[in-house]
């Protein structure tokens, strides 16, 4: 009802793996920045409604040590200046720009890692079997993989992007998603074969999954600076930086536990 009320087309609630979570669809926005506006205002609106129930909805990527993290999972497709889906050419695998798509965000995957995962708990969320993608693998239908291309009619063909972790920012998230499919299908940039079976077993250890090392990755991209700017690319580098600093002068309980 209260989705209703702000116009927020949520349309789907789902139970999750781990206790109290739950995943929540929103309807595709062909407006990007329209579809951000709706995470974001789905998020206060979770929030709001958890309160008054005297209850604590969070949005952390990993609230719990041993449980499953929380993702952002995003489908998007392109479309040309007539309406047509350009993934589709009328087959179950996709056209050829789907595939050139998927290998640039391969390829701008670990300079944009801090964006995807922008805060300490963040990277905590990774790691192999945990229902996270580990690596830049893609497949049909493959929900251990980070780039899926789900199944259904040809005129929907898309990608889901399952990187991203529920702590991030929407509208960064889809600017940089949409700077590794441009920048994918520019340089018609290759994917490789699909995966089979099970890829999120072994970590790609060239992906930056520790804040420090992904910000430093961010800040030395070209692609990146050149899709959102070197001003952008710097503040947004130096203030998350600023932020491990200060979480590294606070002193835990464990440290005095343990020292």
């Amino acid at each position: 009802r209260s989705a209703d009320a702000q116009d927020i087309p949520a349309d789907a609630a789902v139970s999750e793996a781990a206790p109290g979570q739950f995943e929540l669809n929103l309807h595709y926005q062909r407006d990007p920045l329209r579809a951000a506006d709706d995470a974001v205002l789905l998020r206060r609106l979770v929030a709001g409604v958890a309160r008054k129930h005297n209850l604590k909805a969070s949005f952390m990527a990993k609230p719990f040590v041993n449980q499953t993290g929380n993702g952002m999972h995003v489908h998007c497709s392109v479309l040309d200046e007539k309406g047509n889906n350009i993934f589709d050419d009328g087959t179950d695998e996709g056209s050829a720009r789907l595939r050139h798509a998927i290998g640039g965000l391969q390829a701008t995957l670990a300079d944009a890692m801090a964006i995807f995962a922008p805060n300490i708990n963040s990277y905590r969320r990774f790691g192999p079997n945990l229902f996270v993608p580990v690596n830049g693998s893609w497949g049909y239908n493959n929900r251990s993989v980070a780039f899926r291309v789900p199944n259904g009619s040809p005129d929907s063909r898309r990608i889901e992007h399952r990187v991203t972790g529920a702590d991030a920012n929407p509208y960064l998230v889809l600017a940089a998603i949409l700077a590794g499919i441009h920048y994918g299908i520019v340089n018609e940039i290759d994917p490789g074969e699909p995966a089979e079976g099970n890829a999120c077993e072994i970590m790609d250890e060239s992906i930056p999954f520790y804040l420090p090392s992904a910000l430093k990755r961010f800040r030395n991209s070209d692609v990146m600076r050149k899709y959102l700017g070197d001003l952008y690319v710097d503040v947004y580098a130096e203030t998350k930086m600023l932020e491990f600093d200060k979480f590294q002068r606070a002193i835990s309980p464990l440290e005095y536990d343990w020292y």
